[in-house]
């Protein structure tokens, strides 16, 4: 069973195009909307708050980006939740980069001609070819640049994606079977340790966000690691009280079976011969 996870230009359909392959699949179909909406509520946050990492207006995140290390975290770990469920097309401007590849992933990229792109925002939007030309090209740069500033990808780059389809100058039938015959050949030969990896890094996904949100642990620099359902939390000044606090904190998750916290030791100084 394999993760479709879908990024594109703007005015390339992409939205419908999920919506299909998802129904061919028999597949469950997922927006960055609705990851941002179940995360808000979970995780006690504002959708406005959340928009930072994949929002449709792209100018809005500048006022936001001060709270991108703590509304990253929570976006993500909602995402990849249901990734880690698989049978799964979820669309938005960043799912595609948050997650390493465990071979589980097909990351593909919508795009089309610039002028079949701007003929289909003209009409959505009600706007005249010029006005919906320069929305489109503005929107292409700035989501470009944010994605790079928050996840150091550039989704321009062939190599960011596995699969990138022209979405007007084939039948979306076509580009259905296509993509279908992908997840197919995922299925054949995913291996179950490498699913193993995606549930381990959903729940630690889940508990970094967890303890992120905590009013007395928030940006504290932890790694979360998890192996089967037992985790690893490792960082500076984790001692009494503070590894019981994180402990505690991380337990409250579902699915997690134990977990250990380890207090990063500090280098003793060297003296200066």
């Amino acid at each position: 069973m394999a993760v479709i996870a879908i990024t594109q230009h703007l005015g390339t359909r992409g939205e419908l195009f999920g919506r299909l392959l998802a129904q061919h699949l028999g597949y469950r179909f997922m927006t960055a909307q609705a990851i941002i909406d179940e995360a808000s509520i979970t995780y006690h946050v504002t959708p406005e708050q959340l928009v930072v990492v994949d929002e449709r207006r792209p100018h809005f995140w500048e006022r936001l980006k001060t709270d991108t290390a703590r509304f990253i975290p929570v976006f993500r770990a909602t995402a990849i939740k249901h990734m880690a469920q698989d049978r799964i097309v979820v669309i938005g401007k960043s799912v595609a980069h948050l997650t390493p590849d465990f071979g589980c992933v097909l990351r593909l990229r919508l795009s089309a001609p610039l002028k079949h792109r701007v003929a289909e925002v003209a009409a959505e939007e009600k706007l005249t070819p010029a006005v919906a030309e320069r929305r489109v090209r503005d929107y292409d740069r700035e989501v470009r640049a944010r994605i790079q500033t928050l996840f150091n990808v550039d989704i321009e780059d062939p190599v960011a994606h596995h699969l990138t389809l022209n979405t007007f100058d084939t039948p979306m039938p076509v580009l259905i079977g296509m993509v279908a015959a992908a997840a197919a050949e995922i299925d054949r030969t995913v291996t179950p340790a490498q699913w193993r990896q995606m549930r381990d890094l959903a729940l630690a996904a889940e508990v970094r966000a967890t303890l992120l949100i905590h009013p007395k642990i928030g940006h504290a620099p932890l790694e979360v690691n998890c192996d089967g359902g037992a985790v690893h939390v490792n960082g500076p000044g984790l001692v009494p009280p503070w590894d019981d606090l994180i402990g505690n904190v991380a337990r409250q998750v579902e699915g997690v079976a134990s977990v250990e916290v380890v207090a990063e030791e500090t280098p003793a100084p060297v003296r200066p011969g």
